[in-house]
């Protein structure tokens, strides 16, 4: 299991670094804190080549890493991607395979992945397929990365049927959370990767939902003690779910491993795809966590005032609560291409009470149109 800190955060200054430890099959470490990426060096088995992926938004940060691997004597190859969801295309990843071929990559080599999610998922999944498997280091520059994305070992591209179709599991060596990365974030896609956050404490921790519930805006002030501590928490979470899980072997059958940590994802992915990806993965989240908690006061007895708290949360966060835009019939159809979907049958995570979540499966066709219609009035 997951090493844990239990403590109260200075509200106003980081706090010190800690190390969550993923016990996997490979088992690696999460660290966490401010000015780590100086110590990456120490996570890197010795290789004498490095691919650093990274887009145009993050160059500076690559460029750091590019001179740390550079002063330690290893050749870098530079592999520059499209920002955001982009990333993840297939034309990308053969691009990527390609110039690793051509450097003359060999599996005692490494890919660093340096950005958001989309980045750190295509460095995976490229890892993962190049010479059937090379080692990589992923360095998550964004709140959403740093606690969902970059920890679990699943990585992936998508198709224009679906998000994240095509994929594998690939477990990183580390995962570097420096914080001090997030002191440029739009306020915006703080509040995105928030909604991760969020999502940990509904399905399992409600320590996070009290935090929040204590000053929303600090939460969201990069280089606070809270929001550092609602990343440590949320990083827990998922580490213990996944070193249980790692495959998400439980998915076929009515018990929760792994399948917990898409609460809110199935409707979520399905706008991110209508949206062709402008709207942020945060954003469409919340709307599904929304979605998904009316579902569950109709069909697994939430309460309606747990249904409040989840509005409330979310529009503290500053993340949409209505979407009167996408239309039922046509959000459907991507829903039924999800990859969470098992044959016909539709399996959605939901929830009794805040904290005890449940397999809904097979919903009446009417009442998952009763609910998203909701949303459309807020």
């Amino acid at each position: 299991m997951a090493e844990r800190r239990d403590h109260e955060p200075s509200r106003q200054r980081t706090p010190q670094p800690s190390r969550v430890r993923v016990q996997t099959a490979h088992p690696y470490d999460v660290i966490i804190g401010d000015g780590m990426l100086g110590g990456l060096l120490e996570y890197c088995r010795a290789c004498s080549r490095v691919a650093v992926l990274a887009s145009d938004r993050v160059a500076d940060v690559a460029d750091r890493v590019t001179g740390l691997f550079r002063g330690a004597g290893c050749t870098v190859l530079r592999l520059q991607v499209p920002d955001g969801e982009l990333a993840k295309a297939p034309e990308v990843l053969v691009s990527c395979w390609r110039e690793l071929a051509v450097a003359g990559f060999t599996r005692s080599d490494l890919i660093v992945g340096v950005g958001g999610g989309a980045s750190t998922d295509l460095a995976g999944f490229l890892a993962a397929t190049f010479l059937r498997g090379i080692a990589f280091l992923s360095i998550p520059t964004t709140v959403l990365a740093m606690v969902d994305a970059a920890v679990g070992g699943k990585t992936g591209i998508d198709l224009p049927e679906g998000k994240n179709l095509v994929g594998s599991f690939h477990e990183p060596l580390a995962v570097i959370c420096d914080l001090s990365l997030l002191a440029t974030l739009p306020a915006a896609e703080i509040s995105s990767g928030l909604a991760e956050v969020v999502k940990a404490g509904l399905v399992h921790d409600q320590r996070i939902l009290a935090l929040l519930t204590e000053d929303p805006g600090l939460a969201r002030q990069p280089g606070s003690g809270l929001m550092a501590e609602l990343i440590r928490r949320a990083i827990v979470f998922k580490a213990e779910v996944v070193s249980t899980d790692l495959y998400e072997a439980t998915s076929a059958g009515a018990r929760l491993g792994r399948e917990v940590l898409n609460y809110g994802h199935t409707l979520g992915h399905a706008i991110e795809r209508w949206e062709n990806f402008a709207i942020r993965h945060g954003e469409a989240v919340g709307l599904g966590m929304i979605f998904a908690a009316r579902l569950s006061h109709r069909l697994a007895g939430l309460s309606a005032a747990a249904v409040d708290r989840h509005v409330e949360l979310i529009a503290a966060l500053g993340l949409p609560t209505s979407y009167p835009i996408a239309p039922w019939p046509q959000l459907r159809e991507v829903i039924a291409r999800d990859k969470k979907t098992r044959g016909t049958r539709l399996r959605l995570v939901g929830l009794r009470a805040i904290g005890l979540p449940v397999i809904i499966e097979s919903p009446p066709e009417d009442v998952l149109a009763d609910c998203y219609a909701t949303l459309g009035v807020g």
